[in-house]
């Protein structure tokens, strides 16, 4: 517990800090207006960065909608955290249009480069090279982001483009305070590439606490974004990444960028409880596996149970295992491969599944489905950062995107300030070989030119009789799809307050390796020993994620809450 005061303590002192250079930066918004409010009327925004928060909340206030807010806080995450999130990557996106009470859902997911081939990180033995799919040119996948805003914008976006960009140039010029967090990242990531090297330390040694620090080469990138997004695909944007992977043997041409194009998705939904539950779909796992675990506990009266007693952690963990099991054989590119969705989140296929958890002991030997049975299903019925954004009339917005690992493939394309992603390390880059999140996948994940490779992001949206009850998603690898469903059930079930909910301790299990993670303030000792004495493999270890959120309240107004562990804040009014 004391760990997590702490980071509430920095937290706090990080926004008692950011007040004054919120006021230089934007001139409409004065100290008087010192914001931060987590309960509101008419429209609130959470994201992983206090600034970030405030550009979209001005956003709101100037009368934009939830995409136009979207995607200015977006940007502005992608000046204030190069680290977790930005243009150079990808990510998607759930929409919820309150008018229609419709969901839609985009994918705008980075995607393997035309020249990438299944064994291009294995030697001529069929050993996998190491830290290739992770460090340097050979990591980049196309970039989806802007093209994926852009599209957003286009379709259901109110403001001017350049009005939603602009904040995000401004706060690139200016530059913003760096935070310890941002120092955190950049001890962790030793550069090998100069311009990185260049832009992100001094001389090679972090910048300080509190010190500004300005990105003139991604402002200037994001100007001309603001002037013509297609810069980025066809236009001088495009040809500096091209010309920089040319030049340093990475697999992203020219063509890769003019042939990117986001995709519209039908979302993945079930029910829970009184609820209706919709997040990404294929090639995103997080639906997919979200609502197949609600559906394995959607029988149990867990709070009758009690909250993180044994029985109730017992089942959550097995249902997760049975869940990655899953992942790991059958999710994929639904582009590339059939991955059996509808029956995978069948109420049937998880009574079936519910059926083998044995209440006292761990299983020793989960597996994935029958793929008979899935077939029969199917034939009786589809580093990183989160924000979330609710305006006055209800619509809403579950965005997460990413650059997968700290700062990416630890490279900036020459000139642009665009850190670039390593997401080809979500791929199977071998069978059964763990990527650097532990997840193991098999062919249905292998690479291929042009396939997107499988992610567990889940921005969630969840509505009640016919209206928003709440918008959720966190970053964390993949711990994301554990995360969302703590959170939803601290609400849902154990009736907590959107703040708890997000705030409260979390456990993990991926099927592979075989153990719990348990954050380390989260269960008391006896719980832990009960768990322990039942077989299962625990593992203590530090926090993980940065969870935001917002729940619509009985009474119609909005609370919000980002995740202590982080220095979010949510921003409403």
């Amino acid at each position: 517990m004391m760990m997590m005061l702490n980071t509430v303590a920095s937290s706090m002192e990080f926004c008692r800090f950011v007040a004054v250079s919120i006021a230089v930066l934007y001139a409409p918004i004065t100290a008087a207006q010192t914001l931060y409010l987590d309960r509101a009327d008419q429209g609130m925004v959470t994201s992983a960065h206090p600034l970030a928060s405030e550009v979209g909340l001005n956003i709101l206030k100037q009368g934009g909608t939830a995409i136009d807010a979207a995607i200015a806080t977006t940007l502005a995450i992608s000046v204030t955290e190069p680290f977790s999130a930005g243009i150079g990557g990808g990510g998607f996106m759930m929409f919820y249009q309150a008018q229609k009470n419709e969901m839609k859902a985009l994918d705008f997911r980075e995607r393997a480069p035309l020249k990438a081939r299944p064994n291009m990180y294995l030697d001529a033995q069929g050993k996998v090279r190491p830290n290739l799919s992770i460090d340097g040119y050979l990591a980049v996948a196309t970039p989806g982001t802007i093209a994926g805003l852009y599209e957003a914008h286009r379709q259901y976006g109110k403001l001017p483009w350049k009005t939603v960009v602009t904040p995000a140039v401004t706060l690139a010029q200016s530059g913003f305070p760096v935070s310890h967090r941002f120092i955190k990242a950049t001890e962790s990531r030793k550069f090998q590439n100069t311009e990185a090297s260049r832009i992100f330390t001094r001389n090679g040694q972090p910048y300080q606490w509190g010190e500004l620090f300005k990105q003139p080469d991604l402002a200037k990138t994001l100007s001309a974004i603001a002037e013509d997004p297609n810069s980025f695909y066809r236009g001088k944007i495009a040809t500096a990444i091209a010309n920089d992977m040319q030049t340093n043997n990475g697999l992203v041409t020219l063509e890769d960028l003019k042939q990117y194009r986001p995709i519209w998705r039908t979302p993945v939904c079930g029910n829970f409880r009184k609820a209706r539950v919709c997040s990404m779909p294929p090639p995103s796992s997080g639906g997919v596996h979200l609502i197949q675990i609600l559906n394995m506990l959607s029988d149990t009266d867990l709070k009758t149970i009690g909250w993180h007693s044994p029985d109730t952690l017992h089942l959550l963990t097995e249902s997760m295992r049975i869940a990655y099991a899953d992942r790991a054989t059958y999710l994929g590119d639904p582009d590339f491969v059939d991955v059996p969705v509808s029956a995978l989140i069948s109420p049937t296929y998880a009574k079936l599944r519910r059926s083998e958890i044995d209440p006292k002991r761990a299983s020793t030997s989960v597996k994935p489905a029958d793929p008979t049975v899935l077939e029969k299903l199917s034939k009786e019925s589809t580093e990183t950062s989160h924000l979330t954004v609710v305006d006055r009339d209800r619509n809403a917005v579950s965005l997460t995107f990413t650059i997968n690992l700290g700062y990416g493939a630890g490279i900036v394309a020459k000139g642009t300030g665009i850190v670039l992603n390593n997401e080809m390390d979500d791929f199977a880059i071998a069978p059964n070989t763990p990527n650097a999140f532990g997840l193991v996948g098999g062919q249905a994940n292998a690479i291929a030119p042009r396939k997107t490779p499988l992610s567990s992001m889940t921005p969630t949206i969840i509505t009640e009789n016919g209206k928003l009850r709440m918008a959720v998603g966190t970053p964390g690898g993949s711990t994301i799809i554990t995360t969302v469903l703590q959170s939803i059930l601290n609400v849902f079930v154990y009736d907590m307050d959107v703040r708890r909910a997000i705030a409260s301790p979390r456990i993990h299990h991926q099927w592979q390796p075989d153990r719990l993670n348990v954050e380390q303030w989260g269960l008391d000792p006896m719980t832990i020993a009960e768990l322990q004495r039942r077989g299962h493999q625990i593992r203590q270890r530090g926090t993980w994620g940065n969870a935001n959120a917002i729940v619509v309240r009985p009474d119609g107004t909005l609370e919000g809450a980002a995740d202590p562990r982080g220095e979010g804040v949510a921003a409403g009014y």
